[in-house]
């Protein structure tokens, strides 16, 4: 009786096809080497008016307005889906070009900053004014008008509104007027230490 062969099974580990897996895009670079995303940003950020894909494109020293315009295209992406509920800004075409924009549903707050930053202006009287205070103080309503040559009172009211002089005393004159002289706020708006630091002046000199 002849042997019969016995079968066997290889058992070989499944061969498991690798699959590719695709390398991230090379970031896009300014002529500089610079990210073209955060330089883009930067440019938008820092300029008040629109600005043309071609004068961006000079701006990063490229040849073509195609990445600018793709790139314009990614930042709008990331500002709509930014954690929190996306970002208050995006970017907009205006007059031909592209600009840096907050969007409409926070407008009411945007003109609370500028009519308070309209409010904040001190006109060329009321700036004269405050230089004759601070460098003159404490003294009176009458010593103001008589180096200015006209009446300051509604102006003084204005400068106090603004917490940029206040009252500080009163005069031992007959009447006891009040006296003025520059707050706390003052030296901070204009960067003072103290009224020591105030540039020297021989100009405000009461008339003889």
């Amino acid at each position: 009786m002849s042997e019969q062969p016995i079968p066997t099974s290889e058992t070989t580990d499944p061969i498991t096809p690798e699959i590719a897996q695709p390398e991230p895009p090379a970031p896009d670079l300014t002529a500089d080497s610079m990210p073209l995303l955060q330089v883009i940003e930067a440019i938008l950020f820092s300029t008040d008016i629109p600005l043309t894909a071609g004068k961006l494109a000079e701006i990063v020293g490229l040849d073509s307005t195609k990445p600018v315009k793709q790139t314009l295209e990614q930042l709008n992406a990331f500002y709509s889906t930014r954690e929190g509920g996306g970002a208050a800004y995006r970017i907009e075409e205006r007059a031909g070009g592209y600009q840096l924009l907050t969007l409409p549903q926070y407008s009411q707050y945007i003109e609370r900053l500028v009519r308070k930053k309209d409010e904040g202006r001190l006109t060329p009287a009321s700036l004269e004014t405050l230089a004759i205070v601070a460098y003159k103080q404490p003294l009176t309503r009458a010593t103001v008008e008589s180096i200015r040559g006209v009446a300051c009172g509604e102006t003084l009211r204005n400068l106090m509104e603004h917490n940029l002089v206040k009252i500080v005393g009163r005069a031992e004159e007959i009447g006891r007027p009040m006296l003025y002289g520059t707050t706390r706020y003052f030296l901070e708006i204009f960067g003072l230490a103290s009224l020591r630091d105030l540039p020297k002046s021989d100009t405000l000199k009461e008339p003889k």
